[in-house]
């Protein structure tokens, strides 16, 4: 079913639905029919079987065989040290194992946290009346409310819109804010349909209603989430390396001791001093040190990378990611903190640099609080041409901004002044930006009852509709 390309009205009856949303009855046939609308975690490995994996690794059981050899040399000529090295290596096995399992533990732990990216409770419609339910009872055909701020739970056909946009990072990379429209699409895929919104993305501005039609794991971060459960685990360019080193080692260890033993033999000594002997040869041969050493420049490199934001869940892939000599990406988003600052204004014929609150010229001057003064319409469009929005607690005092990237960027940079320009007027209606006009527009009415137009947007459409340029705190023909 291409739900996009259907109308709002034919999307409800292909999903078994009204405008009124479902029943509590059909509801809960439904949940039982589709299950919870959660992301399934992959098979998880209890902690006492990951403990116990970093004990059973290749050069880990060589380390275990030259530790037994060393207590069987002990046992049979006792008073040469040899218990001591067995215990020795036993604590080199021991403090790696566990070194390498917190290492693990840390990272499944943050990984968890792909789960919060989904909501808690959503606002649904279930026969006309409006309940606020835990988002894993959602099923196909539910009817969900969405508003300025929230998440959205799971992938659904938006219904009706009021200036909706949202931001699609968490599935695409991609920051750009998207409008959503009720329209049905005619062409493209449902990933680009401007008539669908997906589970984990954010709702920058407006309100919506839209019509579940995936839930849970069928969902497009669903989706997602498998195909990072569901890839199969290879051995690293290190470990592999060690995997080789280590069994050249074996059979070196092996067949020097073995040739000791026989040239013993050969020379008349007794059985088991010429075995004492070999073990002794293959314990010494064994790199007791080169299991911390490894793990320990591992882990070094984890923690580097951690303070750099980077998740390394097997120690291992630190050196595979050394390796690493070419990246192919095509998401700006990606890359980026999704965060937004104003660093630099041209005004009054001039550049001006914005620091901290402070407002700095070319020369380095401060530019004085009259000259700010002058300037207060560019503070006035800039809070009043925006969405974004100040979040407050109970207490009333603010804690985050909620919106476009862009918009909280200009929200802050007029905050860093005291004006109360765009307080004084009253916003009547909204031209919100859009693909064509690329520009929005804001009606206001002033304190003094005059209306007035704010409008942001890219110069190149905006500069040829001028007639007048603002300079020195007038306004002059270009």
């Amino acid at each position: 079913m291409q739900i996009h390309r259907l109308s709002h009205e034919e999307a409800l009856r292909a999903l078994g639905t009204s405008d009124q949303g479902l029943s509590d009855a059909e509801a809960a046939r439904r949940l039982e029919q589709f299950g919870l609308n959660e992301l399934r975690a992959a098979e998880k490995i209890p902690y006492l079987a990951m403990l116990g994996k970093q004990f059973t690794h290749f050069l880990a059981l060589l380390l275990w065989a030259a530790a037994a050899l060393a207590f069987a040399a002990d046992r049979m000529k006792p008073g040469e040290g040899m218990d001591l090295l067995g215990w020795a290596i036993i604590g080199v096995i021991a403090v790696n194992a566990l070194f390498s399992f917190v290492q693990e533990y840390k990272a499944e732990r943050a990984i968890i946290a792909l789960k919060r990216l989904l909501p808690i409770h959503v606002k649904v419609l279930r026969l006309g009346e409006i309940k606020d339910l835990p988002a894993s009872m959602l099923v196909p055909g539910d009817l969900v409310i969405l508003a300025e701020g929230d998440r959205v739970p799971a992938d659904g056909r938006v219904i009706s819109s009021a200036l909706l946009r949202v931001n699609n990072a968490p599935l695409t990379g991609e920051s750009i804010p998207k409008i959503r429209r009720a329209e049905a699409v005619a062409e493209g895929t449902l990933l680009q349909s401007p008539n669908i919104v997906f589970a984990g993305t954010n709702v920058l501005s407006g309100t919506a209603r839209s019509v579940i039609f995936a839930t849970g794991m069928t969902t497009e971060f669903g989706k997602i989430a498998h195909l990072t459960s569901a890839v199969e685990t290879e051995m690293s360019p290190l470990r592999r390396e060690i995997v080789k080193v280590t069994r050249l080692i074996a059979v070196l260890s092996v067949g020097i001791g073995l040739a000791f033993f026989g040239l013993g033999v050969l020379i008349g000594r007794s059985f088991w001093e010429n075995f004492v002997f070999a073990v002794g040869i293959l314990v010494a041969n064994v790199p007791e040190g080169l299991l911390p050493t490894v793990t320990l420049s591992l882990a070094v490199g984890a923690q580097r990378m951690a303070k750099r934001k980077a998740l390394i869940k097997n120690l291992p892939s630190v050196e595979t990611l050394g390796c690493t000599s070419v990246i192919c990406t095509d998401k700006t988003g990606t890359l980026t903190e999704n965060r937004m600052a104003v660093t630099r204004i041209y005004i009054d014929g001039r550049e001006v640099q914005v620091s901290g609150g402070s407002f700095i010229t070319e020369a380095g001057a401060q530019v004085p609080a009259g000259l700010l003064d002058r300037w207060a319409p560019l503070f006035a469009i800039a809070t009043g041409c925006n969405d974004a929005r100040r979040r407050h607690d109970v207490d009333g005092k603010g804690t985050a901004f909620v919106g476009d990237p862009t918009e909280i960027a200009l929200l802050q940079f007029a905050g860093t002044v005291s004006r109360d320009s765009a307080n004084a007027t009253l916003r009547l209606h909204e031209f919100p930006f859009d693909a064509d006009r690329k520009r929005m527009t804001t009606i206001h009415r002033t304190a003094s009852g005059k209306r007035v137009a704010y409008v942001k947007g890219a110069p190149e459409l905006l500069l040829p509709l001028c007639r007048l340029i603002y300079r020195d705190g007038a306004a002059t023909l270009l």
